[in-house]
């Protein structure tokens, strides 16, 4: 069950569904008519698929089988209203969904996983390395080749099991590279140093300057270090995904933008800062370390939802003097 059938969610969906296995779609508006009515179209570099399911948006009345995995792909502020909506469904020979099913998170941020494990018993994260764009109803581009992404995998909050060896041998027969890890979060944390720079390209374009996306890096490592939090290195990211996981053209067209640029651009109303560039404001505010930068984009990116400021439009001027 794909909580979430955009960039990532679409994806993992398709190729799942691609490789034999029952899969469910969760989506909603535009996005949802358009694949109920001709399905969703996976383009890749190396040609495009359309998958024809079943798709819904919630769980509907029916219990869910027991043997239901539950993968939430949803943008991190919506994943609250997402939780809610899945904890209490009913599952096939009693209990709920939150009782009784592994609930996946593939999805940026790092404050997903406590809050699903206030509802849900089994939880496991998933540090998602997988370049995708969604900006048209019923379709999704994947750029990543020669796999489509790279999966991380593992319990919350720590450990891994037999659960997480099963969901990674379906990852990878459907085409991923999913390693099952221990210290998923350790990862999760080394990605979200990488996301810090999201916000930045959705306010900015693509020539966001290299000083400006280096002291927002440059915070999150002094929080997570005040804090005490271990994370991955660039060095050992790339050394994991080699030449695993490559950005090529789709026809023809490199990706426009990352998972924030894509929500401005689509004009959502709601966009990821607050858990990205937020989760290093707010452990700065708790261990007592300066994040001017972050908090400046947060802040402009809230802005830019408020004032329909296309992607990319935000002046830099304005962002400068907000950094102070």
């Amino acid at each position: 069950m794909i909580i979430g059938a955009g960039a990532v969610g679409g994806t993992i969906g398709v190729r799942l569904g691609q490789a034999g296995h029952d899969v469910t779609l969760v989506a909603r508006g535009a996005h949802l008519e358009a694949i109920r009515r001709r399905g969703l179209t996976l383009r890749q570099p190396d040609g495009e698929v359309t998958w024809r399911g079943p798709a819904t948006d919630g769980p509907g009345d029916r219990p869910l089988p027991d043997d239901t995995v539950l993968v939430l792909t949803v943008k991190s502020q919506d994943t609250e209203a997402a939780l809610t909506a899945w904890a209490d469904a009913p599952v096939a020979g009693g209990g709920t969904a939150a009782q009784r099913l592994p609930l996946f998170t593939a999805q940026n941020g790092v404050a997903n996983e406590r809050a699903a494990l206030r509802l849900f018993n089994d939880v496991h994260g998933v540090c998602v390395w997988l370049p995708a764009t969604h900006l048209e109803p019923g379709v999704v581009v994947a750029n990543g080749h020669p796999h489509p992404g790279m999966l991380h995998l593992g319990r919350y909050p720590s450990g891994s099991d037999a659960v997480d060896r099963t969901v990674a041998a379906d990852l990878a027969a459907a085409g991923f590279v999913a390693p099952v890890r221990d210290d998923v979060l350790r990862w999760k944390y080394g990605k979200l140093l990488a996301n810090l720079g999201n916000g930045l390209q959705a306010l900015l374009g693509q020539d966001v300057p290299a000083e400006l996306r280096d002291r927002t890096r440059a915070e999150g490592i002094a929080v997570l270090a005040a804090a005490g939090i271990a994370h991955t290195t660039p060095e050992e990211e790339k050394a994991e995904r080699g030449d695993l996981v490559n950005h090529r053209p789709v026809g023809g067209e490199e990706r426009a933008g990352g998972s924030t640029w894509q929500s401005l651009a689509r004009g959502t109303g709601s966009a990821e800062a607050d858990h990205l560039n937020g989760e290093i404001v707010l452990l700065g505010r708790l261990h007592g370390v300066p994040t001017p930068v972050n908090a400046a984009v947060q802040l402009a990116v809230r802005r830019a939802l408020r004032e329909r400021i296309p992607a990319g439009g935000f002046d830099p001027a304005v962002l400068a003097k907000m950094i102070g």
